[in-house]
């Protein structure tokens, strides 16, 4: 007795599988944005400069309003020196490495002291 396997079209599964595939990869690179919470820079202006607040989920993690590592108590410059040391601070936060700015930092990031 010989039985008989009847095999379906592979063209109709492959055109499914490319379409749901292509939703399914759609979906969750909504799903990863919209759900993936960022740490947020921002630059705040002192009496005497700028300095920066680092959040995350609208709650302040770091506020520096003097700029860190120098000996004396004074802000930022400019909006755009405080914005560099806070972008640098976050990319190490991502890289969970300690966030702390040494002065090699800040001739790096041409910083006015």
């Amino acid at each position: 007795m010989m039985m008989i396997i009847n095999i379906p079209n592979l063209k109709f599964f492959r055109r499914l599988f490319r379409k749901n595939l292509l939703f399914i990869v759609f979906f969750l690179q909504l799903a990863a944005c919209s759900k993936k919470e960022v740490l947020r820079a921002e630059s705040i202006k002192t009496l005497s400069g700028w300095g920066y607040t680092i959040s995350y989920k609208d709650r302040i993690l770091i506020k520096q309003t003097v700029i860190p590592v120098i000996s004396e108590n004074k802000s930022f410059s400019s909006e755009d020196d405080a914005l560099k040391v806070a972008g640098l601070v976050v990319k190490k936060l991502n890289q969970n490495i300690s966030p702390s700015v040494t002065k090699n930092d800040l001739i790096l990031l041409k910083i006015k002291m």
